[in-house]
Protein backbone atom coordinates (compact mmCIF):
# COMPACT_ATOMS: atom_id res chain seq x y z
CA UNK A 1 0.00 0.00 0.00
CA UNK A 2 1.40 3.42 -0.94
CA UNK A 3 0.52 6.95 0.05
CA UNK A 4 -1.06 7.53 -3.39
CA UNK A 5 -4.02 5.32 -2.56
CA UNK A 6 -5.85 8.30 -1.13
CA UNK A 7 -9.14 7.40 0.54
CA UNK A 8 -10.20 4.12 2.18
CA UNK A 9 -13.81 3.26 2.73
CA UNK A 10 -14.92 6.40 0.95
CA UNK A 11 -14.20 8.65 3.97
CA UNK A 12 -10.75 8.02 5.52
CA UNK A 13 -7.99 9.90 3.74
CA UNK A 14 -4.57 8.38 4.43
CA UNK A 15 -2.01 10.99 5.47
CA UNK A 16 1.21 9.21 6.47
CA UNK A 17 2.57 5.97 7.89
CA UNK A 18 3.06 6.04 11.67
CA UNK A 19 3.94 2.40 12.35
CA UNK A 20 4.63 -1.02 10.93
CA UNK A 21 4.46 -4.50 12.42
CA UNK A 22 4.12 -8.17 11.68
CA UNK A 23 0.36 -7.85 11.40
CA UNK A 24 0.24 -4.80 9.12
CA UNK A 25 0.76 -1.05 8.80
CA UNK A 26 -0.73 1.80 10.83
CA UNK A 27 -1.64 5.04 9.09
CA UNK A 28 -2.55 8.46 10.23
CA UNK A 29 -5.74 9.39 8.41
CA UNK A 30 -8.43 12.05 8.38
CA UNK A 31 -12.11 11.24 8.62
CA UNK A 32 -13.72 13.35 5.87
CA UNK A 33 -17.22 12.81 7.30
CA UNK A 34 -16.63 13.72 10.95
CA UNK A 35 -13.67 16.01 10.33
CA UNK A 36 -11.25 14.38 12.80
CA UNK A 37 -7.92 12.59 12.63
CA UNK A 38 -7.94 8.87 13.17
CA UNK A 39 -5.55 5.92 13.07
CA UNK A 40 -6.22 3.30 10.43
CA UNK A 41 -4.59 -0.12 10.65
CA UNK A 42 -4.16 -2.03 7.42
CA UNK A 43 -4.32 -5.70 8.45
CA UNK A 44 -2.24 -7.75 6.01
CA UNK A 45 -2.71 -11.55 5.92
CA UNK A 46 0.35 -13.83 5.83
CA UNK A 47 1.51 -14.25 2.22
CA UNK A 48 1.34 -18.07 2.27
CA UNK A 49 -2.41 -18.29 2.92
CA UNK A 50 -4.64 -19.92 0.37
CA UNK A 51 -7.91 -18.45 -0.81
CA UNK A 52 -10.13 -20.11 1.80
CA UNK A 53 -7.60 -19.33 4.51
CA UNK A 54 -7.60 -15.66 3.55
CA UNK A 55 -11.38 -15.65 3.89
CA UNK A 56 -11.09 -17.14 7.37
CA UNK A 57 -8.46 -14.53 8.21
CA UNK A 58 -10.85 -11.76 7.24
CA UNK A 59 -13.64 -13.27 9.33
CA UNK A 60 -11.35 -13.46 12.35
CA UNK A 61 -10.22 -9.85 11.93
CA UNK A 62 -13.82 -8.62 11.91
CA UNK A 63 -14.56 -10.60 15.03
CA UNK A 64 -11.55 -9.11 16.80
CA UNK A 65 -12.48 -5.59 15.75
CA UNK A 66 -15.97 -6.03 17.12
CA UNK A 67 -14.51 -7.38 20.37
CA UNK A 68 -12.21 -4.39 20.74
CA UNK A 69 -15.12 -2.04 20.04
CA UNK A 70 -16.81 -3.35 23.21
CA UNK A 71 -14.08 -1.88 25.44
CA UNK A 72 -14.55 1.72 26.55
CA UNK A 73 -11.81 3.10 28.83
CA UNK A 74 -9.52 6.17 28.76
CA UNK A 75 -6.47 3.87 28.72
CA UNK A 76 -7.73 1.92 25.71
CA UNK A 77 -7.56 3.22 22.14
CA UNK A 78 -11.16 3.10 20.99
CA UNK A 79 -12.16 1.25 17.80
CA UNK A 80 -14.41 3.32 15.57
CA UNK A 81 -14.93 1.23 12.44
CA UNK A 82 -13.89 -1.89 10.53
CA UNK A 83 -14.12 -2.42 6.77
CA UNK A 84 -12.73 -4.51 3.94
CA UNK A 85 -11.05 -2.96 0.95
CA UNK A 86 -8.42 -4.09 -1.58
CA UNK A 87 -8.90 -7.67 -0.41
CA UNK A 88 -8.01 -7.27 3.26
CA UNK A 89 -9.48 -5.72 6.41
CA UNK A 90 -8.95 -2.17 7.74
CA UNK A 91 -9.54 -1.12 11.34
CA UNK A 92 -10.23 2.53 12.18
CA UNK A 93 -9.14 3.53 15.69
CA UNK A 94 -8.64 6.54 17.93
CA UNK A 95 -5.51 8.50 17.08
CA UNK A 96 -3.35 9.13 20.15
CA UNK A 97 -0.57 11.63 19.55
CA UNK A 98 2.30 10.01 21.39
CA UNK A 99 5.24 7.72 21.05
CA UNK A 100 5.40 4.11 22.07
CA UNK A 101 6.99 2.73 25.21
CA UNK A 102 9.33 0.68 23.03
CA UNK A 103 10.64 3.81 21.30
CA UNK A 104 11.16 5.54 24.64
CA UNK A 105 13.25 2.69 26.04
CA UNK A 106 15.30 2.31 22.86
CA UNK A 107 16.03 6.02 22.68
CA UNK A 108 16.29 7.09 26.33
CA UNK A 109 17.13 3.89 28.14
CA UNK A 110 15.29 2.17 31.03
CA UNK A 111 12.71 4.01 33.10
CA UNK A 112 12.81 4.56 36.84
CA UNK A 113 10.80 2.00 38.88
CA UNK A 114 8.22 4.58 40.00
CA UNK A 115 7.63 5.75 36.40
CA UNK A 116 7.27 2.18 35.18
CA UNK A 117 4.86 1.48 38.04
CA UNK A 118 2.70 4.42 36.90
CA UNK A 119 2.60 3.05 33.35
CA UNK A 120 1.88 -0.45 34.61
CA UNK A 121 -1.03 0.71 36.77
CA UNK A 122 -2.72 2.39 33.80
CA UNK A 123 -2.21 -0.66 31.60
CA UNK A 124 -3.63 -2.80 34.39
CA UNK A 125 -6.76 -0.64 34.42
CA UNK A 126 -7.06 -1.04 30.65
CA UNK A 127 -6.80 -4.82 30.91
CA UNK A 128 -9.33 -4.88 33.72
CA UNK A 129 -11.83 -3.04 31.51
CA UNK A 130 -11.13 -5.35 28.55
CA UNK A 131 -11.47 -8.52 30.64
CA UNK A 132 -14.70 -7.22 32.17
CA UNK A 133 -16.06 -6.95 28.61
CA UNK A 134 -14.89 -10.49 27.88
CA UNK A 135 -12.03 -9.36 25.60
CA UNK A 136 -8.46 -10.68 25.65
CA UNK A 137 -5.74 -8.53 24.07
CA UNK A 138 -3.21 -11.37 23.40
CA UNK A 139 -0.39 -9.01 22.29
CA UNK A 140 0.52 -6.64 25.14
CA UNK A 141 4.05 -5.34 24.48
CA UNK A 142 5.96 -2.04 24.64
CA UNK A 143 5.28 -1.15 21.00
CA UNK A 144 1.53 -1.39 21.67
CA UNK A 145 1.70 1.02 24.63
CA UNK A 146 1.31 4.69 23.74
CA UNK A 147 2.69 7.39 26.05
CA UNK A 148 1.24 10.85 25.70
CA UNK A 149 2.87 14.13 26.62
CA UNK A 150 0.59 14.53 29.63
CA UNK A 151 1.74 11.19 31.14
CA UNK A 152 -1.15 9.05 30.00
CA UNK A 153 -0.53 5.43 28.93
CA UNK A 154 -2.88 3.97 26.33
CA UNK A 155 -3.10 0.32 25.28
CA UNK A 156 -3.67 0.08 21.57
CA UNK A 157 -3.67 -2.40 18.68
CA UNK A 158 -6.44 -4.79 19.62
CA UNK A 159 -5.95 -6.14 16.10
CA UNK A 160 -5.55 -9.74 17.32
CA UNK A 161 -7.87 -9.45 20.29
CA UNK A 162 -10.54 -12.07 20.76
CA UNK A 163 -13.45 -12.78 23.02
CA UNK A 164 -13.36 -15.55 25.57
CA UNK A 165 -16.51 -17.21 24.17
CA UNK A 166 -15.54 -17.23 20.50
CA UNK A 167 -13.91 -20.24 18.89
CA UNK A 168 -10.54 -19.57 17.23
CA UNK A 169 -10.48 -19.61 13.45
CA UNK A 170 -6.72 -19.40 12.95
CA UNK A 171 -4.87 -22.08 10.99
CA UNK A 172 -3.50 -25.06 12.84
CA UNK A 173 0.14 -24.55 13.85
CA UNK A 174 0.07 -20.73 13.78
CA UNK A 175 0.58 -18.78 17.02
CA UNK A 176 -0.80 -15.26 17.01
CA UNK A 177 1.31 -12.79 18.94
CA UNK A 178 4.90 -11.79 19.63
CA UNK A 179 6.95 -14.79 20.90
CA UNK A 180 9.05 -12.84 23.46
CA UNK A 181 5.88 -11.51 25.13
CA UNK A 182 3.70 -14.60 24.77
CA UNK A 183 2.60 -16.42 27.94
CA UNK A 184 3.97 -19.96 28.56
CA UNK A 185 0.54 -21.57 28.32
CA UNK A 186 0.03 -20.03 24.89
CA UNK A 187 3.55 -20.94 23.77
CA UNK A 188 2.74 -24.55 24.69
CA UNK A 189 -0.31 -24.45 22.39
CA UNK A 190 -2.95 -23.78 25.04
CA UNK A 191 -5.74 -21.22 24.81
CA UNK A 192 -5.36 -17.63 25.96
CA UNK A 193 -6.84 -16.52 29.28
CA UNK A 194 -6.88 -13.42 31.42
CA UNK A 195 -3.65 -14.50 33.17
CA UNK A 196 -1.96 -14.60 29.74
CA UNK A 197 -2.39 -10.83 29.34
CA UNK A 198 -0.96 -10.33 32.86
CA UNK A 199 2.15 -12.30 31.88
CA UNK A 200 2.61 -10.05 28.82
CA UNK A 201 2.20 -7.02 31.08
CA UNK A 202 4.94 -8.35 33.34
CA UNK A 203 7.35 -8.77 30.41
CA UNK A 204 6.47 -5.26 29.19
CA UNK A 205 7.30 -3.73 32.58
CA UNK A 206 10.48 -5.80 32.75
CA UNK A 207 11.62 -4.23 29.49
CA UNK A 208 10.65 -0.78 30.78
CA UNK A 209 12.93 -0.91 33.88
CA UNK A 210 15.68 -3.32 32.74
CA UNK A 211 15.98 -2.17 29.12
CA UNK A 212 15.82 -5.64 27.51
CA UNK A 213 13.49 -8.60 27.12
CA UNK A 214 14.00 -11.44 29.64
CA UNK A 215 13.22 -14.20 27.12
CA UNK A 216 14.30 -12.89 23.70
CA UNK A 217 16.63 -15.28 21.86
CA UNK A 218 18.18 -15.46 18.41
CA UNK A 219 15.15 -17.10 16.77
CA UNK A 220 11.46 -17.65 17.43
CA UNK A 221 11.75 -21.30 18.49
CA UNK A 222 14.52 -20.57 20.99
CA UNK A 223 12.49 -17.66 22.31
CA UNK A 224 9.40 -19.83 22.83
CA UNK A 225 11.57 -22.43 24.59
CA UNK A 226 12.92 -19.76 26.95
CA UNK A 227 9.39 -18.55 27.64
CA UNK A 228 8.27 -22.03 28.67
CA UNK A 229 11.34 -23.23 30.58
CA UNK A 230 13.86 -20.46 31.37
CA UNK A 231 13.72 -18.13 34.33
CA UNK A 232 14.08 -14.39 33.71
CA UNK A 233 17.51 -12.87 34.13
CA UNK A 234 18.19 -11.45 37.63
CA UNK A 235 16.80 -7.97 38.19
CA UNK A 236 19.34 -5.17 38.50
CA UNK A 237 17.29 -1.97 38.10
CA UNK A 238 13.76 -2.92 39.13
CA UNK A 239 14.11 -2.00 42.81
CA UNK A 240 10.73 -1.89 44.53
CA UNK A 241 9.07 -3.06 41.32
CA UNK A 242 10.86 -6.41 41.51
CA UNK A 243 8.22 -8.34 43.54
CA UNK A 244 5.52 -7.28 41.07
CA UNK A 245 7.54 -8.43 38.07
CA UNK A 246 8.36 -11.79 39.63
CA UNK A 247 4.71 -12.25 40.62
CA UNK A 248 3.48 -11.57 37.08
CA UNK A 249 6.13 -13.84 35.51
CA UNK A 250 5.20 -17.07 37.27
CA UNK A 251 5.02 -19.92 34.79
CA UNK A 252 1.83 -21.46 36.22
CA UNK A 253 -1.20 -19.24 35.47
CA UNK A 254 -2.85 -20.38 38.72
CA UNK A 255 0.12 -19.04 40.73
CA UNK A 256 0.42 -15.79 38.79
CA UNK A 257 -0.30 -12.49 40.51
CA UNK A 258 -3.89 -11.37 40.10
CA UNK A 259 -5.14 -8.02 38.82
CA UNK A 260 -6.22 -6.88 42.30
CA UNK A 261 -2.93 -7.78 43.95
CA UNK A 262 -0.87 -6.17 41.20
CA UNK A 263 -2.99 -3.02 41.38
CA UNK A 264 -2.52 -2.80 45.15
CA UNK A 265 1.24 -3.19 44.92
CA UNK A 266 1.68 -0.74 42.06
CA UNK A 267 -0.44 1.86 43.87
CA UNK A 268 1.75 1.51 46.97
CA UNK A 269 4.91 2.00 44.89
CA UNK A 270 3.53 5.16 43.26
CA UNK A 271 2.63 6.58 46.69
CA UNK A 272 6.11 5.87 47.96
CA UNK A 273 5.13 3.16 50.42
CA UNK A 274 6.29 0.19 48.39
CA UNK A 275 8.23 -2.71 49.93
CA UNK A 276 11.98 -2.55 50.36
CA UNK A 277 13.89 -3.80 47.32
CA UNK A 278 15.16 -7.35 47.51
CA UNK A 279 18.94 -7.68 47.83
CA UNK A 280 21.86 -8.42 50.18
CA UNK A 281 21.92 -6.35 53.35
CA UNK A 282 25.28 -5.81 55.15
CA UNK A 283 25.06 -6.59 58.86
CA UNK A 284 27.60 -4.99 61.22
CA UNK A 285 28.71 -6.74 64.39
CA UNK A 286 26.73 -5.49 67.38
CA UNK A 287 28.26 -5.57 70.85
CA UNK A 288 27.74 -4.03 74.26
CA UNK A 289 25.06 -1.42 74.71
CA UNK A 290 24.07 -1.44 71.04
CA UNK A 291 22.85 -5.01 71.37
CA UNK A 292 20.70 -4.04 74.37
CA UNK A 293 19.22 -1.15 72.39
CA UNK A 294 18.42 -3.36 69.41
CA UNK A 295 16.85 -6.15 71.48
CA UNK A 296 13.51 -4.32 72.12
CA UNK A 297 13.21 -3.53 68.42
CA UNK A 298 13.85 -7.14 67.53
CA UNK A 299 10.95 -8.17 69.70
CA UNK A 300 8.59 -5.89 67.75
CA UNK A 301 7.57 -8.26 64.99
CA UNK A 302 4.57 -8.23 62.67
CA UNK A 303 1.50 -9.98 63.99
CA UNK A 304 1.77 -12.93 61.63
CA UNK A 305 5.37 -13.67 62.68
CA UNK A 306 4.88 -12.97 66.38
CA UNK A 307 2.38 -15.79 66.90
CA UNK A 308 4.70 -18.66 65.81
CA UNK A 309 7.54 -17.24 67.91
CA UNK A 310 5.27 -16.90 70.93
CA UNK A 311 4.06 -20.47 70.55
CA UNK A 312 7.66 -21.66 70.23
CA UNK A 313 8.65 -19.80 73.39
CA UNK A 314 5.73 -21.21 75.36
CA UNK A 315 6.57 -24.72 74.18
CA UNK A 316 10.18 -24.32 75.31
CA UNK A 317 9.03 -22.99 78.70
CA UNK A 318 6.66 -25.91 79.27
CA UNK A 319 9.38 -28.37 78.28
CA UNK A 320 11.83 -26.78 80.73
CA UNK A 321 9.28 -26.89 83.56
CA UNK A 322 8.43 -30.54 82.95
CA UNK A 323 12.10 -31.55 82.69
CA UNK A 324 13.08 -29.59 85.80
CA UNK A 325 10.16 -31.01 87.79
CA UNK A 326 11.06 -34.56 86.82
CA UNK A 327 14.70 -34.01 87.79
CA UNK A 328 13.70 -32.54 91.18
CA UNK A 329 11.28 -35.38 91.87
CA UNK A 330 13.88 -38.04 91.13
CA UNK A 331 16.52 -36.32 93.33
CA UNK A 332 14.26 -34.99 96.09
CA UNK A 333 15.48 -35.56 99.73
CA UNK A 334 13.86 -38.53 101.56
CA UNK A 335 11.03 -37.71 103.88
CA UNK A 336 11.72 -38.18 107.61
CA UNK A 337 9.24 -39.13 110.31
CA UNK A 338 9.42 -38.99 114.03
CA UNK A 339 11.86 -36.95 116.12
CA UNK A 340 14.93 -35.73 114.18
CA UNK A 341 17.37 -37.19 116.73
CA UNK A 342 16.06 -40.78 116.41
CA UNK A 343 17.29 -43.01 113.59
CA UNK A 344 14.69 -45.67 112.77
CA UNK A 345 15.78 -48.87 111.12
CA UNK A 346 13.81 -52.11 110.62
CA UNK A 347 15.97 -53.80 113.23
CA UNK A 348 16.50 -51.31 116.02
CA UNK A 349 16.14 -47.80 117.33
CA UNK A 350 19.12 -45.78 118.50
CA UNK A 351 19.28 -42.59 120.54
CA UNK A 352 22.04 -40.11 121.08
CA UNK A 353 22.91 -41.43 124.54
CA UNK A 354 26.23 -43.10 125.12
CA UNK A 355 26.97 -46.74 124.44
CA UNK A 356 25.09 -49.16 126.66
CA UNK A 357 27.00 -51.18 129.17
CA UNK A 358 26.97 -54.85 128.56
CA UNK A 359 26.55 -57.27 131.45
CA UNK A 360 27.70 -60.13 129.34
CA UNK A 361 24.91 -62.37 130.56
CA UNK A 362 22.15 -63.73 128.36
CA UNK A 363 19.00 -65.56 129.22
CA UNK A 364 17.91 -68.84 127.86
CA UNK A 365 16.59 -67.38 124.62
CA UNK A 366 19.89 -65.76 123.73
CA UNK A 367 18.84 -62.25 124.77
CA UNK A 368 20.80 -60.05 127.09
CA UNK A 369 19.39 -59.54 130.47
CA UNK A 370 18.34 -55.96 129.71
CA UNK A 371 16.44 -56.70 126.50
CA UNK A 372 12.73 -56.01 126.69
CA UNK A 373 10.39 -58.95 126.62
CA UNK A 374 8.69 -59.80 123.38
CA UNK A 375 11.75 -59.19 121.19
CA UNK A 376 13.02 -62.33 119.54
CA UNK A 377 16.02 -63.19 117.48
CA UNK A 378 13.78 -63.35 114.43
CA UNK A 379 13.84 -59.56 114.39
CA UNK A 380 17.59 -59.47 114.41
CA UNK A 381 19.86 -59.64 111.41
CA UNK A 382 23.47 -58.98 110.49
CA UNK A 383 22.92 -55.41 109.25
CA UNK A 384 25.47 -52.78 110.31
CA UNK A 385 24.91 -50.92 113.53
CA UNK A 386 22.63 -47.93 113.41
CA UNK A 387 24.29 -44.55 113.13
CA UNK A 388 24.08 -42.24 116.11
CA UNK A 389 22.92 -38.67 115.85
CA UNK A 390 25.52 -36.15 116.88
CA UNK A 391 24.23 -33.79 119.48
CA UNK A 392 24.48 -30.05 119.11
CA UNK A 393 27.78 -28.87 120.60
CA UNK A 394 26.56 -25.34 121.22
CA UNK A 395 24.42 -26.33 124.16
CA UNK A 396 26.12 -27.55 127.38
CA UNK A 397 23.95 -29.86 129.49
CA UNK A 398 25.68 -28.73 132.66
CA UNK A 399 27.94 -30.55 135.10
CA UNK A 400 25.15 -31.88 137.30
CA UNK A 401 23.36 -33.46 134.39
CA UNK A 402 26.55 -34.99 132.99
CA UNK A 403 27.46 -36.42 136.41
CA UNK A 404 24.04 -37.93 136.78
CA UNK A 405 24.24 -39.57 133.31
CA UNK A 406 27.67 -41.01 134.04
CA UNK A 407 26.11 -43.08 136.83
CA UNK A 408 25.06 -46.60 136.13
CA UNK A 409 21.74 -46.69 134.32
CA UNK A 410 18.80 -48.23 136.03
CA UNK A 411 17.27 -51.42 134.64
CA UNK A 412 14.37 -49.42 133.21
CA UNK A 413 16.72 -47.17 131.22
CA UNK A 414 18.69 -49.99 129.60
CA UNK A 415 16.14 -51.02 126.92
CA UNK A 416 16.18 -47.54 125.28
CA UNK A 417 19.86 -47.89 124.42
CA UNK A 418 19.86 -51.02 122.33
CA UNK A 419 23.07 -52.22 120.86
CA UNK A 420 23.49 -53.80 117.51
CA UNK A 421 23.43 -57.58 117.48
CA UNK A 422 26.78 -59.12 118.11
CA UNK A 423 28.40 -61.62 115.87
CA UNK A 424 30.19 -64.69 117.08
CA UNK A 425 33.02 -64.37 114.61
CA UNK A 426 34.00 -60.74 115.20
CA UNK A 427 33.31 -58.43 118.12
CA UNK A 428 31.13 -55.39 117.72
CA UNK A 429 33.11 -52.14 117.66
CA UNK A 430 31.89 -49.72 120.24
CA UNK A 431 31.12 -46.20 118.97
CA UNK A 432 32.95 -43.29 120.42
CA UNK A 433 31.00 -41.47 123.09
CA UNK A 434 29.36 -38.26 121.90
CA UNK A 435 28.61 -35.17 124.00
CA UNK A 436 25.35 -35.56 125.88
CA UNK A 437 22.55 -33.24 124.74
CA UNK A 438 20.39 -31.29 127.08
CA UNK A 439 17.24 -32.87 128.39
CA UNK A 440 15.24 -30.39 126.36
CA UNK A 441 17.15 -31.13 123.15
CA UNK A 442 14.74 -32.24 120.38
CA UNK A 443 14.86 -35.92 119.65
CA UNK A 444 15.82 -37.30 123.07
CA UNK A 445 13.39 -39.89 124.36
CA UNK A 446 13.04 -40.07 128.11
CA UNK A 447 12.66 -43.67 129.16
CA UNK A 448 9.54 -44.41 131.03
CA UNK A 449 9.38 -46.21 134.31
CA UNK A 450 7.92 -49.62 134.57
CA UNK A 451 8.09 -52.73 132.45
CA UNK A 452 4.65 -52.33 130.85
CA UNK A 453 5.27 -48.83 129.59
CA UNK A 454 8.69 -49.88 128.39
CA UNK A 455 7.19 -52.73 126.31
CA UNK A 456 4.71 -50.34 124.72
CA UNK A 457 7.55 -48.00 123.86
CA UNK A 458 9.43 -50.75 122.03
CA UNK A 459 6.42 -51.92 120.09
CA UNK A 460 5.62 -48.39 118.95
CA UNK A 461 9.07 -47.86 117.46
CA UNK A 462 9.40 -51.37 116.10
Amino acid sequence: MSDSVGIVGGRYRLVRTIGRGGMGTVWQAHDEVLGRDVAVKEVLPPPDLTGPERDLFTVRTFREARAAGRVAHPCVAAVYDVLEEHGHPWIVMQLVRSRTLGELVRENGPMRPAEAANVGLQLLEALRAAHAAGVLHRDVKPDNVLLTDDGRAVLTDFGIATTEDEAPVTRTGILIGTPAFMAPERAAGGPAETASDLWSLGVTLYVAVEGHSPFHRSNALATLGAVMHAEPAPLSRAGVLGPVLLGLLRKNPADRMTVDEAEQRLTAIIRGIGPEPTGPVPIAEVTGGDAAAIAPAARTLPGRRRQPLLALGLGALVTALVTGGAAWWSHRPPETSGPPAVVHTPQQTATVSGPPPSTGSKDGDGREAGDPPGRSDARRDDSPPAAYETSRPDRDPGPDRRAQRRADPTPEERPTRSAAPTRSAEPEPEPEPEPEPDEDEPGEVEPSRGGGAQAEHWHAWE
